[in-house]
């Protein structure tokens, strides 16, 4: 699901979209796997007598809440987590419902810096925080991938945007 164009406003574009890092996916898809297989263990060696059918409903009841808890959810959060950067502003949109979104303008924008982990730095992903000359302070996005390229892309956006400013400021004069 790409982000809306009609949500753009007049001459921007969007120049990459992402949702975070497949990592955030990694623990929940651990606990699919280990959920399903304690399950179908559990619910193959439930032993012969009145109480089996209860049993192995309970061990299905446990095991459907904990693939919704632990993995569904955080693939609903991932799928609906977007990472936008356009011609003049960065946005991060997250939520299933709910929604909470945050924009930046590249041209409040005064540092943009990244970090990362070891593990991190071997999976190609890390934390951006990108500073703003305004009152809203930083905004940091978790588990981007490519942190470093997107960093470098992020300071050519707003050079060019830098130069849009300055060029359409002089056709005004």
């Amino acid at each position: 699901m790409g982000y809306p164009t009609k949500l753009l406003t007049e001459g921007e574009k969007i120049e990459f979209e992402m949702r975070p890092h497949w990592r955030s996916m990694f623990f929940p898809s651990i606990v699919l796997i280990a959920t399903v297989g304690a399950a179908s263990y559990l619910y193959a060696i439930v032993p012969d007598g009145s109480a089996q059918k209860w049993l192995r409903w309970a061990i299905l009841a446990v095991a459907v809440i904990v693939i919704i808890g632990w993995f569904v959810r955080p693939l609903l959060v991932w799928l609906t987590t977007q990472y936008v950067f356009t011609s003049r502003r960065i946005i991060t949109r997250t939520g299933i419902i709910a929604r909470n979104g945050k924009d930046m303008p590249l041209s409040k924008l005064n540092d943009v810096s990244f970090s990362y982990t070891i593990l991190e730095r071997i999976l190609r992903c890390g934390t951006l925080t990108a500073s703003s000359a305004s009152d809203e302070g930083n905004l940091v996005i978790r588990n981007v991938p490519r942190v470093e390229e997107i960093q470098r892309e992020i300071y050519r956006l707003s050079e060019n945007d830098a130069e849009r400013r300055r060029h359409s400021a002089s056709d005004g004069a």
